[in-house]
């Protein structure tokens, strides 16, 4: 296990210094400026001493090289776009707004999906099966912004049940939570159920069921530990994914998160913000597979990490 985690380290590291030089030698060969819009009724005398600082004047690579020493040493600058605000600020102030929304959505999404998918896959009433089939073709066609907006009209406009606005307290985290999960749930709904199946029809489960144990305590320890190791998998990025917020859902609810960042930084050529949001998307993900490979490892001794 050491020498497994040693080795995935050391990828780590390598797939996210790849990810940052290849962010950063695109960004530079997108057409436009940072110092476009409202930045450029600045004085020329401003400009040029703005471009002097940021060494946007200077060769790429001398550029990309600066620019490695400064993150080596933990500074990732300050915004282009904002003036006197450093990058570790913005995210300092919008990452836990948006980790707070995402965690209750991956906890929804978790709790919802593998309760449906179970019910699903053992059920044999054909209302639910219905039920659980509109649920989860629903979730995966329709795309997320329009199912938040009904949830909007239906329980925060027409019924008044949540706040559609801002975070003011626990309720208003219901549905933009429920935006984000929707789906998600449909998606482990799906793996659960077709999962569950799988591992009833093998030779295990029928020996299990000979010796006499219920066919609930058959179902506890055996089928449903099994059926989870494609949900966990899955379940690692869809946690980095979340955590790091939706543009659209944060959007709609008004919520001063992070999600936004990903798409203003890029549209205003914000350079230092869209590395630094690169780098913190990226890592997380990365952590988050090889969590999920352990775990994995963990729930199935049959799997050894080498």
């Amino acid at each position: 296990m050491g020498k497994y985690l040693l080795k995935r380290l050391v990828m780590c590291v390598v797939t996210l210094f790849a990810l940052m030089t290849i962010t950063f030698f695109l960004m530079h060969l997108i057409p436009g400026s940072p110092f476009a819009g409202e930045l450029s009724k600045l004085p020329n005398v401003v400009k040029e001493t703005l471009i002097d600082k940021y060494m946007l004047d200077r060769p790429i690579g001398e550029q990309y090289l600066a620019y490695l020493k400064n993150v080596l040493h933990g500074d990732f600058g300050t915004s282009l776009n904002r003036k006197g605000q450093l990058v570790t600020s913005i995210i300092a102030k919008g990452f836990p707004v948006t980790m707070r929304v995402g965690f209750c959505g991956f906890c929804v999404a978790m709790i919802l999906g593998i309760i449906m998918g179970t019910v699903g896959a053992f059920s044999k009433n054909k209302i639910v099966q219905a039920i659980i089939n509109f649920f989860s073709t629903i979730g995966v066609s329709v795309p997320s912004f329009l199912l938040a907006l009904l949830m909007m009209f239906l329980f925060g406009v027409w019924l008044g049940w949540f706040p559609i606005v801002g975070l003011k307290g626990p309720s208003s985290y219901v549905l933009p939570a429920l935006g984000l999960a929707m789906g998600p749930i449909a998606y482990v709904t799906r793996l659960v159920r077709s999962s569950l199946q799988e591992e009833m029809r093998q030779d295990y489960m029928i020996l299990a069921k000979s010796k006499g144990t219920s066919n609930k305590m058959v179902i506890i320890r055996h089928a449903l530990k099994n059926a989870m190791i494609p949900v966990i998998t899955y379940a690692g990025p869809l946690l980095a994914m979340l955590l790091t917020g939706s543009f659209v859902i944060e959007t709609m609810f008004s919520i001063p998160g992070i999600g936004s960042e990903f798409v203003t930084s890029v549209s205003n050529r914000d350079y230092t913000l869209i590395m630094a949001l690169t780098i913190m998307y990226g890592a997380m993900i990365i952590v988050a597979n090889v969590i999920t490979d352990v775990i994995t490892a963990m729930v199935d001794p049959r799997i050894r990490l080498k």
